[in-house]
C-alpha cells in the first residue's frame, strides 16, 4: 500500500491495488465506497468525497476476492468482439431478428434502410457503413425507446424521463438520480436485443433515478417494477457476447 493516510482518494485518477487497476469516479455525496466491473472488466471505484488513499486500498484488498470472482465471471460471458462485414448478405439484428444487408445500386438513395425484411445500404457507402448503421440505430432507436420507456416510468411514479441514445462502450445504460429534468442513457447497441431484454436494461436505469448504486434497496426497486427480472439479468449476460459493437473488416 501506499504512504496514504489522509490523502483524499479523489487527488488520484486511478488507484493501483497489486494486480487491480481501479479507475476512481468523480466525487459525490455517496456515503459507502463501490467497486463496479463494467462490461469491459474494467475497474471503477466510487467513493465519498472524504475518503482517504488508505481506505480504499483497505476496502479493495477486502473485497478482492469478490473482484476475482466477478472477473472470472466477465471472462466466461465475454467473447471476442463481434466483426461485421458490409458485403451483400451479411446478419444485422434488430429488435432480436436479423436481416440480410442488401447492396443498393449508386443511384438509389444513401444512407441505410430496413424495406421489405432487409437492410438495404447503397454500394457507394459501404466504407462509411459502420459509421451509417451506427447512426441508424441510434435515430431508429430513440424514437422506438421513447414509447417503450414511458409505461414503465409511469410505473415507477417518473413519468417525463428523457432517454438518449449513445455509444456507452460496454455498458448497456446509464442513470443517476437528479434533482432537475431526469434521463437515462442507452447503448445504441441495445436495439439488437430483443424487447423483453431491452425492457430489462429500461426498468434497470429507471431504478437508478431512485438508487445510484445496487443496492438490495435498488434491486427491490426492479424487482416492484419487473418481477421476472432476474430471467432477464442472466439471458441478457449470456446474449450480450453476441451483440455487435460496431467493430468491422
Amino acid at each position: 500500500m501506499t504512504d496514504s493516510a489522509g490523502v483524499p482518494i479523489h487527488d488520484l485518477e486511478t488507484l493501483v491495488v497489486g494486480d487491480l487497476v481501479l479507475e476512481i469516479a468523480p466525487p459525490s455525496n455517496r456515503k459507502t465506497i463501490e467497486i463496479i466491473v463494467e462490461r469491459d472488466a474494467s475497474l471503477v471505484l466510487k467513493a465519498p468525497r472524504a475518503s482517504t488513499i488508505e481506505r480504499a486500498e483497505k476496502f479493495v484488498i477486502a473485497k478482492r476476492p469478490w473482484v476475482y470472482r466477478k472477473l472470472a465471471a466477465k471472462d466466461a460471458l465475454t467473447g471476442p468482439p463481434i466483426v461485421k462485414q458490409f458485403v451483400e448478405g451479411e446478419g444485422f439484428a434488430y429488435l432480436g431478428r436479423s436481416y440480410r444487408l442488401t447492396l443498393t445500386p449508386s443511384e438509389e438513395p444513401t444512407g441505410v434502410r430496413l424495406e421489405r425484411g432487409r437492410f438495404r445500404v447503397n454500394a457507394s457507402d459501404v466504407a462509411d457503413g459502420a459509421e451509417l448503421m451506427r447512426g441508424w440505430y441510434t435515430e431508429v432507436g430513440s424514437q422506438w425507446l421513447r414509447r417503450r420507456l414511458r409505461p414503465w416510468a409511469r410505473r415507477l411514479g417518473e413519468p417525463e424521463v428523457t432517454v438518449e441514445v449513445r455509444d456507452l462502450g460496454y455498458r448497456w445504460g446509464s442513470a443517476r438520480p437528479s434533482d432537475g429534468s431526469q434521463y437515462i442513457n442507452v447503448h445504441w447497441a441495445t436495439l439488437q436485443l430483443p424487447p423483453s431484454l431491452i425492457d430489462y436494461i429500461l426498468v434497470h436505469e429507471l431504478a437508478h433515478l431512485r438508487e445510484a448504486n445496487h443496492t438490495p434497496e435498488f434491486w427491490s426497486i426492479v424487482a416492484r417494477l419487473m418481477p421476472s427480472y432476474q430471467a432477464h439479468k442472466t439471458t441478457l449476460a449470456t446474449t450480450g457476447k453476441s451483440i455487435w459493437l460496431g467493430s468491422v473488416v
